[in-house]
């Protein structure tokens, strides 16, 4: 028998009252466990016996960075991704020959929206190391991710700037620090020099990210740290230190909602995305149809204008889509005309946005949501709790059901219909008109892709422009996942495509985006080729910034009587995103005619099935105030020198 059989035996002894404590503290002794490992042995047993599971630590000794990589693998970290640089060696010399996966991103913008899309799609915790002060190079994303709530551990290396001289290359700049940069975009920075506190910093990092309301984290680690030496430290399983999501609803409270919701005339349902996060869709879909409730999404705020057709360029603003577009109860974007009751589930952000659609403070409101963080900041309740949306809405549905009748519910729900929104299926009928024009309309490139792809796709979306409404999306099982950021700062859509492949390499992943958000994050088809990440990508490409340019029209000033709008043209010269991507060993094709669209989304289907990346430029119309102007103010550097040199 090994000796770790011969340990577990006499454990079962002592747990089965065959031995003394006495007689089980000698036979370890004789099986070689250290007077250390007995008195933790002994604990353990004491908290088995009480019925609590015990913790599961195990020492080790190595340098600073294999105990950052042995806590990682305890915290279930499959992949790093990963930029490194100069000062991350002794990390990295750690994750040498390590279970764990390293994905390598050209560019912390990428390394961050791969960790992002990765933890959107697989529920998991991301986990990042980028390099010392190229962490400013993350902010735009990392700024997506805080918006969107995303669980993610960044780590990066760290120069010392406070001792001998405070001048560094690659460094903080003299009297600031690392975590100065990130500290608004994150729940947590900091940074640490002591090896030995390592592990209990990175099971800090995943529990401050995993605890709602969930976000990325960042930690800077000394180089001294990293490389000490014969450090003995404590490793602990994820189970003892990130906190399960369980909060259950107040009974009491529960009552108050149902009989609001019972009596209420028009109420509707106000999503966020915790309700995907708890996994609570169905029961949104039970209640929602149990009492004839519409679900709409959150509006996001945008730009003053003058031009009310720019209120549908974002139609939806939630990272997923929390509820069946195409179900007659879908009502699009918030809209409060005649309604008298707002059930809010699950938000986080954006809130200001309802003013702009008709939400009146006295407007009657139940909130719930894992965080109370933005409860009653803008808009006050009436009934609210910090619980889990699923476990709320289990009890909510349960509660009406003892407290009305089977009959007074139907009767509730007869009374609210005829008047289903159906948003999803009125929007996409207004837009046929659209599939017949030239040069080719984004609504008929999102009908095609929709009728073509599968229909339990992961669709993720970096297009502001496209015609939303032709996708079949939504939480059930044969439904399009759709993926996206509220935070719109453009280089999100190529790496978090990689990332939710990588999380669901058996699902089909489709990345629809526009020519301006390539352009932020175009490195990420190389990520995607060395991985042999079968993602296909459809860029949409209008030769222009058309959200800014719409946004400049609504301003209605100069800019719109001239039909000239600085700095939104992206056309001169035209980017040929097929050469880019073969570049990185991504194939791709060219479609400039509507007949030449279905056949190569087609094609691309192949390739990816095939296991490869593909990508499809499309050539669409412009729409929209301002869509026939090609104008940008021109200059020269070679005709204004004056010597040709």
């Amino acid at each position: 028998m090994s000796s770790g059989g011969a340990i577990n035996e006499i454990l079962n002894q002592l747990l089965d009252h065959n031995i003394s404590r006495r007689s089980f503290m000698k036979a370890l002794g004789v099986a070689g466990v250290s007077a250390a490992g007995i008195s933790s042995m002994v604990k353990s047993a004491q908290a088995v016996e009480k019925g609590i599971a015990p913790l599961t630590g195990r020492s080790f000794t190595g340098t600073g960075g294999q105990l950052i990589v042995e806590q990682m693998k305890s915290a279930g970290v499959k992949y790093l991704f990963t930029n490194p640089g100069s000062y991350e060696y002794g990390f990295l010399d750690g994750f040498l020959d390590q279970p764990m996966q390293l994905i390598l991103g050209m560019h912390e913008g990428i390394v961050i929206s791969a960790a992002d899309g990765y933890a959107k799609v697989s529920g998991e915790p991301a986990f990042v190391l980028i390099h010392v002060v190229a962490t400013a190079q993350a902010l735009g994303q990392l700024y997506n991710s805080h918006v969107d709530g995303t669980p993610m551990v960044v780590t990066a290396g760290m120069r010392e700037n406070e001792s001998l001289s405070d001048e560094f290359v690659l460094a903080a700049r003299p009297g600031w620090d690392l975590k100065d940069m990130t500290r608004q975009f994150t729940k947590i920075s900091w940074q640490t020099r002591d090896a030995k506190a390592l592990p209990t910093q990175i099971r800090r990092a995943f529990k401050l990210a995993t605890t709602e309301p969930g976000g990325p984290v960042y930690l800077a680690i000394s180089e001294a740290a990293q490389t000490k030496k014969n450090v003995t430290a404590t490793i602990y399983d994820r189970d003892n230190f990130i906190i399960p999501n369980e909060m259950p609803p107040n009974p009491d409270t529960l009552k108050e909602a149902a009989r609001a919701l019972l009596a209420a005339r028009a109420p509707v349902i106000w999503l966020g995305d915790q309700v995907t996060k708890d996994h609570a869709c169905a029961e949104l879909l039970e209640l929602a149809e149990l009492l004839c409730i519409p679900a709409c999404d959150y509006p996001l705020p945008s730009v003053p204008n003058d031009d009310p057709s720019l209120e549908t360029s974002f139609p939806v603003s939630c990272v997923y889509a929390n509820f069946p577009h195409k179900h007659p109860l879908y009502a699009g974007v918030y809209d409060a005309k005649g309604k008298d009751l707002v059930l809010a589930l699950g938000f986080i952000h954006n809130l200001p946005g309802l003013y702009r659609f008709g939400m009146k403070e006295n407007t009657p409101m139940i909130c719930c949501s894992t965080s109370g963080d933005y409860m009653g900041r803008v808009f006050p309740f009436n009934i609210a709790m910090v619980a889990n949306t699923k476990l709320f809405l289990r009890g909510l549905i349960d509660t009406i059901k003892d407290m009305a009748t089977a009959t007074r519910i139907k009767q509730i729900a007869a009374s609210r219909r005829g008047q289903e929104p159906d948003y999803g299926n009125k929007a996409a009928k207004l837009k046929r008109e659209n599939m017949t024009l030239s040069p080719i309309h984004p609504d008929l490139v999102a009908a095609v892709m929709d009728e073509e792809l599968d229909r339990n796709c992961i669709l993720v979306h970096e297009y502001h422009q496209s015609s939303q409404q032709f996708f079949s999306t939504g939480p059930r099982e044969n439904d399009k996942m759709w993926v996206s950021s509220k935070g719109l700062c453009l280089g999100w859509g190529v790496g978090a495509a990689l990332g939710a492949k990588i999380a669901a390499p058996d699902r089909q992943v489709v990345l629809d985006i526009g020519d301006g958000a390539v352009m932020y994050s175009a490195s990420g088809f190389w990520s995607m080729a060395r991985y042999e990440t079968p993602v296909l990508t459809v860029v949409s490409n209008n030769h222009c910034y058309e959200s800014v340019r719409k946004v400049f029209a609504g301003y209605n000033g100069r800019m719109k009587a001239a039909n000239r709008y600085t700095g939104t043209a992206i056309d001169h010269p035209l980017v040929d995103f097929v050469t880019l991507a073969k570049s990185q060993g991504c194939d791709g094709i060219r479609v400039e005619r509507s007949a030449d669209l279905r056949p190569a989304i087609k094609r691309g289907i192949e390739a990816t099935r095939a296991g490869t990346p593909f990508l499809i430029d499309v050539d669409v119309a412009r729409a929209g105030a301002g869509a026939d102007s090609t104008w940008f103010q021109k200059f020269s550097v070679a005709k204004s020198r004056k010597k040709k040199i």
